[in-house]
């Protein structure tokens, strides 16, 4: 949908809101999340949230055995344009998948419950915020998803 009219936002509390979404799977899988600085962007609040609530909801999801670590993190990579990322240390996904995965319906791994949704919802936000959306990853290695967007003035 095209949502609400983007405003300044905080995305620290657009994080905090997605983490308290996925209480549950925090507390079930033991994830330790952080996050380093995040800043105010210019988005649709409740987009946001659901975008950090898919990567986030997605590395807690595809881990490997042990406790997922998940890392969150924001920059500025230009006067106009910002960039978070959420890393994970997860199963990680083989480069000829790494633009598949954002397709609607598309589910990589069949093992794991999902809709396939997910990862497109998190691009289309992402688009719609004037950005766009990729990942980093190598199988066994976790992965590295990147959002820019941009800036807040």
């Amino acid at each position: 949908t095209d949502g609400v009219e983007m405003s300044d936002i905080s995305s620290e509390e657009a994080l905090q809101r997605a983490l308290l979404n996925l209480h549950g799977a925090i507390d079930e899988s033991g994830a330790e999340i952080t996050h380093g600085p995040l800043p105010i962007v210019r988005a649709d609040p409740t987009q946001l949230t659901q975008l950090l609530q898919n990567l986030v909801g997605n590395a807690i999801k595809y881990q490997c055995p042990g406790t997922p670590r998940i890392h969150v993190s924001a920059n500025r990579s230009s006067e106009s344009k910002g960039a978070f990322s959420v890393q994970d240390n997860g199963i990680g996904i083989p480069p000829e998948y790494h633009e598949k995965i954002f397709q609607m319906f598309k589910q990589l791994n069949k093992s794991y419950e999902g809709t396939g949704i997910g990862l497109a919802l998190v691009r289309k936000t992402a688009e719609r915020m004037n950005g766009k959306a990729g990942v980093e990853s190598e199988p066994g290695k976790g992965s590295r998803f990147w959002i820019e967007f941009k800036a807040a003035p």
